[in-house]
């Protein structure tokens, strides 16, 4: 599940040593990130506080669906 997330800046430095040992993430624009949930974890187990701004909801299941081919 991937998680997305806002840092301040001096945050931002405490973190992006932790960042760079885990999954790849994305970086995008005023110092957000989409990270996998073990690298959020390893942020919190160092005590580095973030913003949680989104997180990756569950595509719901094609089970049951009945369609016709147009």
């Amino acid at each position: 599940m991937k998680i997305i997330i806002q840092l301040s800046r001096e945050d931002e430095a405490k973190a992006l040593p932790i960042l760079l040992r885990h999954s790849p993430g994305m970086i995008l624009p005023e110092r957000t990130y989409v990270l996998g949930e073990e690298a959020v974890g390893s942020l919190r187990n160092a005590d580095i506080r973030f913003t949680q701004v989104s997180r990756e909801a569950l595509a719901p299941s094609l089970e049951g669906v009945v369609g016709e081919r147009v």
